[in-house]
């Protein structure tokens, strides 16, 4: 396999796009937790992007492993994918709906949440394994970390720019959050059927 322009750049454009659903589900994240600290920042941003690589790197396996098995799987990922991000976004809905006041301020995902999203928002990746197939072990390797490292700074952003209008819409923040996960998650639903 050769590392060349061409290598390279389809593994940004593989990346932009793939990290597009965590991009936003980190928009919403942020629009959550305004005051939210550079250290959460970084490992939401983090976790995002380690889902985005892994995922990928395990269609990679599948392709050269149990191609059968994850054939067969592949038609409920869609439907995997929309039930998490239904399931939280609703629960944002929710609470958003249900809050009175400002209040104190807590995170808005908890490490569990934060998992799920990871998971929702990267499941989709591990068709690119497919796209990937021809590539060795090593050029695999390295496509998934071009694509975790593009993952990473589009997360941050969403996060920087949720945060920013998070504080002009204080108290309505989880349910503007909860309606973007849930469209994400339809988004990815009506892709993934149609």
């Amino acid at each position: 396999m050769n590392w060349d322009f061409s290598f390279f750049c389809t593994s940004i454009m593989l990346g932009a796009g793939l990290a597009m659903d965590a991009f936003s589900v980190s928009l919403a994240n942020g629009l959550n937790e305004p005051k939210m600290k550079k250290g959460r920042l970084c490992g939401i941003a983090s976790v995002f992007a380690l889902f985005q690589f892994a995922m990928p790197i395990i269609g990679w396996v599948c392709v050269h492993t149990v191609m059968q098995c994850f054939a067969a799987c592949g038609k409920i990922i869609p439907w995997v994918a929309f039930g998490l991000l239904l399931f939280i976004g609703g629960k944002m809905l929710i609470e958003g709906i249900k809050e009175k006041d400002g209040g104190d301020e807590k995170p808005a995902v908890g490490i569990a949440g934060l998992l799920v999203q990871g998971v929702a928002t990267s499941i989709d990746a591990l068709s690119v394994g497919f796209t990937i197939a021809d590539y060795d072990g090593l050029s695999a390797f390295v496509c998934c970390l071009v694509i975790a490292v593009v993952t990473f700074f589009l997360c941050v952003g969403g996060l920087v720019l949720g945060k920013k209008f998070g504080t002009k819409f204080a108290g309505k923040a989880s349910v503007l959050g909860g309606v973007i996960l849930i469209a994400i998650g339809l988004k990815i639903f009506i892709e993934g059927i149609f």
